[in-house]
């Protein structure tokens, strides 16, 4: 599984604006792990005043029971590794309430690579835990950041799902409710 190259997991932002230069990217999935609204973001989505939501991966308990988080493996071009870490880890763990952790990903092309990924950190003050669907979207609907509105990235990460033919039946229904639809 290990072959020196560096791959990068990317479940929400990530897909649609991973910021590093990559050779590869291709669907896969992280078996035990689910995306979820599950992480205040009082930087990028929303203020401390008023924090926004953004997705995060969460391990679950029976992981064969559950369906694995589907996103796109991005193999990093060689030679660019240690800049590409250096932005992501700037990125991502601006308040450590992401850990960085190395996965096992399964590509939708049959192979099997180990990723860098971020996982929520639940014993973070940032880490929501389980919130409700309309908690979520009362939150994602007004919440604003330094890079940009909160919906903004709900719709885009939706948008971006739809056209890797991912379905995310959470994001759906966040993304119906926002633009006034009575989600069913």
């Amino acid at each position: 599984m290990d072959s020196g190259e560096l791959w990068i997991f990317g479940y929400g932002s990530l897909m649609w604006h991973p910021g590093f230069a990559h050779e590869e990217a291709v669907i896969a999935s992280l078996p035990g792990y689910r995306r979820g609204f599950l992480m205040r973001s009082i930087h990028h989505r929303g203020t401390p005043e008023r924090p926004g939501l953004v997705l995060a991966l969460d391990r679950v308990r029976d992981g064969a029971r559950v369906q694995p988080c589907t996103g796109l493996a991005f193999r990093v071009t060689p030679g660019t590794e240690p800049e590409t870490m250096a932005a992501l880890r700037e990125r991502e763990l601006i308040s450590y309430a992401y850990k960085e952790a190395r996965l096992p990903v399964d590509l939708a092309d049959g192979r099997r690579v180990s990723a860098v990924t971020y996982v929520i950190d639940r014993a973070h003050p940032q880490y929501t835990g389980p919130l409700d669907l309309e908690e979520q979207a009362r939150i994602i609907a007004t919440a604003v950041g330094g890079r940009g509105p909160n919906r903004e990235y709900l719709f885009n990460t939706h948008a971006h799902l739809a056209r890797l033919g991912i379905r995310d039946a959470e994001i759906d229904w966040l993304v119906s409710r926002l633009n006034g639809g009575a989600p069913g």
